[in-house]
């Protein structure tokens, strides 16, 4: 089963998962999942190769949404799933397949179409770190940014750095190996999961582009839409009050 943390307790609210994105783990969404709690219980995952789950030689969207399956069971169905990115993307999978899992949905500034870009720089980045001269998290902030990540980009990596044993917490080998199956989106996967659904983007993101709305609305019909102003895809990172207050309007509404 996946690695998982959970904050605060049982209410009559249903339990929240959040499903952090590509190079992420539970880990990032602490602070957030920590302020939730105040009204619900709420638990984070590291997915497959990521963070403290376990390792596998595949990451496809049917996989790690059995993944996600396997948890909720574990802790009691049905839950609110809230995911960002590659997680976004999961969890669309998990309402899809398993829609009687899902309460309500939010996917952070994803859609579930193939994108066309790739990664592989910030694999390439991560991979240029010399790990054997490390001795705090700041030298591996200066060499990533000597590699050209960005600066918000590089304190997120580093929460995925174990520094006692030098070593990234993170299957590099295979994400990069199933690049194509993590920007992809599995075609046999049809739905449509009829709960209201919160695709919440960036403005400053071009990931939930308004051609991709047809495609959102056949799978998930009761789709709503907003925008974060002045942030892009790691909207939760950039502006995390104004996300956090738009996940409680959409999972507590008036």
């Amino acid at each position: 089963m996946l690695n998982y943390t959970e904050y605060g307790t049982a209410t009559d609210a249903p339990a929240l998962l959040i499903v952090h994105g590509l190079f992420g783990s539970g880990r990032n969404w602490g602070v957030i999942a920590k302020r939730l709690s105040d009204t619900r219980r709420v638990i984070t995952v590291d997915m497959r190769n990521h963070g403290d789950s376990p390792r596998a030689d595949t990451q496809t969207y049917p996989e790690m949404a059995e993944d996600l399956a396997e948890v909720i069971r574990h802790i009691g169905a049905p839950m609110d799933v809230c995911g960002h990115s590659m997680g976004g993307k999961s969890s669309m999978a998990l309402a899809l397949l398993h829609p009687d899992l899902v309460r309500r949905l939010i996917i952070a500034d994803i859609a579930p179409v193939t994108y066309d870009h790739s990664q592989q720089d910030f694999i390439d980045a991560m991979r240029a770190v010399d790990l054997s001269t490390l001795t705090r998290r700041s030298d591996a902030l200066e060499q990533l940014a000597a590699a050209g990540v960005d600066p918000a980009l590089q304190s997120f990596f580093t929460q995925s750095l174990d520094i006692a044993t030098k070593s990234w917490k993170l299957n590099l080998d295979v994400l990069e190996a199933e690049m194509p199956n993590i920007v992809g989106w599995p075609s046999d996967i049809t739905g449509p999961f009829d709960g209201p659904t919160f695709f919440l983007s960036g403005a400053k993101s071009h990931y939930v582009l308004p051609e991709y709305r047809p495609a959102i609305k056949t799978l998930f019909p009761n789709a709503y839409f907003a925008k974060l102003p002045g942030v892009g895809h790691w909207l939760h990172a950039e502006n995390p009050r104004d996300f956090e207050a738009s996940v409680r309007a959409f999972l507590d509404p008036a």
